[in-house]
């Protein structure tokens, strides 16, 4: 009895196999051809739909939902994120503008978090304990946002607790070539190092400076690097232009590897098997703690001589001759105003019965000189440690994913997946409201377009709003890791939206060389905002463009790091994925990022105000992304250009063989079989290319029910092969052709339906 069930069971399968072979076989029916038994569903993308959706993306709505979520802070797993998860699936489960479907995954997951009663900072102190410097405790108030109590304090996730103190080093950007040069002349065993942000991982300055003894690390955003060396918050920072104002911290997760760390390889779910914490790679043994570079100000101006004299705050050594000058750029650059040094250093000595430099021994920090040369002192602190106090918990907590779901009409086991985490570090209007903004109303219009019955996709398009991304990928990560053999054998791309717009100059893509094409057709049918006679396409390669051997003039298709959700789709999986974004001209500013990332100031004032006035560029992105979207889920053969992946490896030998072919040829080993497999390849890419241009009627792929010129009722395929044939005579080939394609399709149909092989 129980196997009647399996072989009733299985016949069934067989038939919805044969229902979905028929539907995608080798040809099929035209959009627009002479369709029989309502077989339009199975037809190619409709571009009068496209212009649609284009058309209805709605730059005010996205503003209100920008402003509804980034209203109260959501760092991953807090009230305001649950509270954001609600909101998702309200919406996507709404009955005129929601999906088919739309649920909550959970995962319980590993996290950081400081604690409120015992807040991290940095201090000053003196061998008898006395206090004389604390790093703020928040960053400056100029709008209600930072009044917020939920607005959670600079902190590194996963640095561990403790309370080092030591000798404080200027460490430039904790790289490994930056603590190896100051090693050759500062013993730097139990010193605190203070690095900028950038030039390496956040989590590799701790490590990096642990190999080298150093006990804790202090990291500031650099106004040189983040805010083009504006100081100033009374007339040049935040509130009155975007630049970072001087109490600004850039909050984030300190460690190497993406998703839970208690769980590699697996879900985070109540039956996995978690390792001990002690087993976990990839985070900073020693504390570590952020601040402003106001507070960086201060530290870095107050340290002795002696360290600083071999890497100063520009990257650069500089020698004892001239250093005064330069150290006068230095201080520019870092916005250090000697006379608020003086006024700082006379603050401290009252404090301590000034007498204070005198106690130092009267060691003086050379920041420059007054025409008479009259050194300056600055309060060196060369009597007192810097101490770093962390005091950070970690913990499992669960974190929820919301996924939304578009069923597909004739490949419903194909996948296209649109992705972005909604959690941030505070309000996090920019990253990554930004983005969760543009998908609310991409599914708002697609949902809307799914429940009137003016379109469903041909594949399954799936939603992704992923938690806890901010504390390293964790949301995306896991789900992949749950559903691994399924999405790497059913997803055709990935499509990454996070910070939906740094800016409002320009579209910046990054992705998989094989999604090159799809997203430059799309890029050619949105207008540039404010620009009607101007494609995003051509403002692109206006702003960014490479030459291309076999496209010549072309925008610039960046690659794709590990910086966002896309990374365990394209690391892990293999699946061919995007990055869209809409950026800043580069040759107008210097800024690493946009400069109010993971701070305090990143809200919705900030966004409305200095990052996108009106919100077309988030318009423009929705567009953009929309289109790419739609092209993957509808196109019968997939927009995926392989020569474009083949020109991109050719790219790479080439630089391989110029940097490397010497010294390998010396060492005897050859590039050789590395050269015949890249030429193979690209001989591949090429016939296939040629094969895909060269089909007649690309769009009719079903082999029982199609439009066709014959007035012969029978396979359509066959039908019109024969007659091609009796009008030229060498043509029977393709009757073969097309007679094998018949018999081939029905043998497989049958063998499926059959209860066994």
């Amino acid at each position: 009895m129980k196997n009647w069930h399996i072989a009733l069971i299985t016949g069934i399968t067989g038939a919805v196999a044969l229902a979905v072979g028929l539907l995608i076989g080798h040809y099929a029916i035209l959009k627009h051809g002479n369709a029989e038994q309502g077989h339009d569903s199975i037809g190619d993308i409709d571009e009068s739909l496209i212009q649609h959706f284009m058309s209805e993306i709605d730059n005010k709505r996205i503003e209100d939902n920008l402003r509804e979520l980034s209203e109260k802070p959501h760092m991953a797993t807090t009230k305001g994120d649950i509270d954001l998860v609600k909101l998702m699936l309200d919406r996507w489960q709404n009955k005129e503008t929601g999906l088919d479907e739309a649920k909550k995954v959970t995962y319980n997951v590993w996290l950081s978090f400081p604690q409120k009663d015992k807040p991290n900072s940095v201090t000053v102190v003196l061998p008898n304990g006395t206090e004389l410097f604390k790093s703020q405790m928040k960053e400056k108030n100029y709008t209600k946002d930072q009044l917020d109590p939920d607005v959670v304090q600079p902190f590194a996730a996963y640095a561990p607790a403790g309370t080092p103190k030591g000798r404080l080093v200027y460490a430039n950007y904790g790289t490994m070539d930056d603590y190896q040069h100051l090693n050759q002349t500062i013993d730097l065993k139990n010193t605190i190092a203070i690095v900028k942000y950038g030039g390496t991982g956040r989590g590799n300055k701790g490590i990096n400076g642990a190999k080298f003894g150093v006990t804790g690390v202090i990291v500031y955003t650099d106004p040189a690097d983040i805010n083009d060396g504006k100081t100033s918050d009374k007339n040049e920072t935040y509130p009155h232009s975007w630049y970072l104002p001087p109490s600004g911290v850039e909050r984030g997760s300190y460690k190497l590897n993406f998703g839970d760390q208690l769980t590699p390889y697996y879900p985070a779910k109540d039956y996995t098997f978690r390792q001990a914490e002690s087993d976990v790679k990839g985070l900073s043994p020693i504390p570590a703690q952020p601040i402003g570079f106001e507070d960086a100000r201060q530290l870095i101006c107050a340290q002795p001589k002696v360290p600083m004299a071999h890497i100063e705050p520009t990257g650069f050594e500089i020698p004892e001759q001239g250093r005064e000058a330069q150290l006068r750029e230095v201080g520019d650059q870092l916005g250090m105003n000697l006379q608020n040094d003086l006024e700082f250093g006379r603050d401290i000595s009252r404090k301590n019965g000034g007498n204070h430099a005198e106690r130092c021994n009267s060691r003086l920090c050379h920041w420059g000189h007054k025409q008479d040369s009259q050194k300056l002192t600055a309060c060196c602190f060369d009597c007192s440690e810097v101490q770093v106090n962390v005091f950070n918990k970690r913990e499992v907590k669960p974190s929820d994913n919301v996924i939304g779901v578009i069923r597909g009409s004739v490949e419903p086991d194909r996948y296209v997946i649109y992705g972005n985490h909604r959690d941030s570090w505070v309000h996090g209007a920019i990253d990554p409201s930004s983005g969760t903004a543009v998908m609310l109303e991409i599914t708002r219009v697609m949902g809307k377009m799914v429940k009137e019955g003016k379109w469903r996709p041909r594949r399954s398009i799936i939603f992704g709003s992923w938690g806890a991304e901010e504390f390293g990928l964790i949301g995306s990560t896991e789900w992949t890791e749950e559903y691994y053999k399924k999405l790497i054998e059913r997803t055709v791309g990935y499509i990454n939206v996070d910070i939906a717009v740094f800016a409002n100059a320009t579209l910046r893509a990054s992705g998989s060389p094989a999604v090159q094409s799809v997203v430059f057709d799309a890029a050619k049918q949105v207008s540039a905002p404010g620009h009607s006679d101007l494609s995003v396409y051509e403002n692109w390669m206006k702003h960014s463009n490479r030459t291309s051997a076999l496209h010549g003039l072309i925008p610039n298709l960046g690659s794709l790091g590990a910086g966002s959700d896309y990374a365990p789709f394209f690391h892990y999986l293999g699946i061919s994925s995007m990055d869209i974004a809409y950026t800043y001209d580069k040759t107008k500013t210097k800024a690493r990022i946009y400069p109010a990332y993971h701070t305090g100031y990143d809200t919705f004032d900030y966004a409305s105000r200095f990052i996108d006035p009106g919100f077309t560029s988030h318009q423009t992105v929705g567009r953009t992304a929309g289109n790419v979207l739609m092209r993957l889920a509808d196109s019968v053969i997939l927009p995926l250009n392989i020569r474009d992946y083949s020109e991109a490896i050719d790219q790479l030998y080439n630089t391989a063989e110029r940097d490397f072919a010497p010294e390998l040829l010396r060492q005897n080993i050859s590039l050789d079989p590395l050269h015949s497999a890249v030429k193979k390849l690209k001989e591949a890419a090429e016939g296939l290319h040629t094969r895909i241009s060269e089909l007649r009627d690309q769009q009719v792929r079903h082999v029982i029910y199609a439009s066709k010129n014959s007035d012969v009722e029978t396979f359509p395929g066959l039908a019109d092969a024969y007659q091609r044939a009796l009008a030229n005579g060498n043509a029977w080939d393709d009757v073969r052709k097309h007679l094998t394609v018949v018999t081939y399709t029905l043998e497989s149909a049958a063998s499926t339906l059959e209860a066994v092989i």
